[in-house]
């Protein structure tokens, strides 16, 4: 059985041998910290893609789809911004940890270093044997000191050898952490740039499938005009004032020289195509889309029966007066086109059934045209 006194000859020759050997710290990337640690969710493969039970076959179909993947879009981008934005705060944190974890280690330096000078002594001063500093000749009282004092360098070795494991068990779960969520974030980030990639080909393919069915009907789209038919710009639209809508965001009508806003124009011409199988020829258009100067002049041509220059629902583009019998209230086109244009997102506004009265003005409503 070892002596006491040999028992603490052992833990000082532990205690200077492994002061040599320092923590890895500034090795790992930055990481998270306990606090702040992200659970951040995978993003599956098909987040924000919407599905189709089957291909759209309508102009309707055609324009709520292409709408639908558009809004996709700005959706899949918006929350690419806002996973950027969390990752940043976190990478803060992450900053704001290390340092905190840099001072410690310097902290845990300076406290190291009294016992690091003394084996440094130990080892480089020839004329030191070993532990013999601490045992030569001497009274009782020095002896008990030079005890105390070897008692007092085992406990800092202990001290110090805790606080170094825990920081490097502290600093390996960092870096664990940082690891994972870099991994994550990168791999959400690709899914939905890839995601926004097939949204974008969603999108465009179905704008050219609406913008060719259109031709079919016989609307005249020019290369140059084909954005006006798009209904992933009607935001656009919503940009202008009153009677001021660009060519280039004014969709042309099947009926030659009329147009309407984008979703307006491709809704009334699916409209057209049931009108037409039932009374066997094309809703007479006798005006739709109306500049300001043309608000102005109607004004002052038929006051009472136009609405101030500048508030008018033809001067954005969702309005039509129409003839063909339709203008005669409760004649059969008027009551069939009541009856079945809510289902295209046409109505017949409550004030036009008296005041005034026009049972030829029909207007778009785009809230309910989204809900088709």
């Amino acid at each position: 059985m070892s002596s006491p006194r040999s028992a603490r000859l052992i833990a000082v020759v532990t205690a200077m041998t492994s002061l040599t050997v320092s923590a890895p710290y500034g090795t790992a990337a930055p990481a998270l910290a306990d606090t702040t640690t992200a659970k951040v969710r995978t993003a599956s493969a098909g987040e924000s893609v919407m599905t189709l039970d089957k291909e759209p076959t309508t102009l309707t179909e055609l324009r709520r789809e292409a709408q639908k993947a558009y809004k996709s879009i700005e959706d899949a981008n918006r929350a690419l911004v806002a996973r950027q934005k969390k990752f940043g705060t976190v990478e803060k944190a992450l900053a704001a940890k290390l340092e905190s974890l840099q001072q410690a280690t310097a902290e845990l330096n300076k406290m190291r270093k009294p016992l690091s000078d003394l084996a440094s002594s130990m080892y480089q001063d020839p004329s030191l044997d070993g532990l013999s500093p601490f045992f030569r000749a001497g009274n009782g009282t020095e002896t008990l000191r030079r005890i105390a004092d070897l008692d007092h360098i085992v406990a800092g070795r202990n001290n110090v050898l805790g606080d170094a494991v825990k920081l490097l068990e502290r600093q390996q779960r960092l870096a664990e952490e940082a690891q994972e969520l870099r991994a994550a974030s990168l791999l959400q980030e690709a899914q939905l740039s890839a995601q926004v990639a097939a949204l974008r080909k969603r999108s465009s393919s179905l704008v050219r499938s609406l913008t060719k069915a259109l031709i079919k009907l016989g609307v005249k789209i020019s290369s140059k005009g084909a954005g006006g038919c798009d209904p992933t710009r009607i935001g656009q639209a919503e940009q202008y004032p009153n009677g001021l809508l660009p060519q280039t965001i004014l969709c042309p009508l099947p009926q030659a020289g009329e147009e309407l806003r984008a979703d307006a124009a491709i809704a009334f011409a699916d409209l057209n195509i049931a009108y037409k199988k039932r009374f066997g020829t094309s809703m007479c258009i006798s005006d739709s889309y109306r500049s300001l100067s043309e608000q102005q002049s109607i004004y002052y041509r038929r006051p009472g029966f136009a609405a101030t220059p500048g508030k008018s629902n033809h001067g954005l583009g969702l309005a039509v007066d129409l003839c063909g019998g339709v203008q005669n209230f409760r004649s059969v086109q008027f009551n069939w086109l009541e009856a079945n244009s809510k289902r295209y997102g046409w109505i017949h506004p409550d004030w036009s059934y008296h005041s005034p009265f026009e049972p030829w003005h029909w207007e778009y409503d785009p809230q309910l045209g989204a809900k088709l």
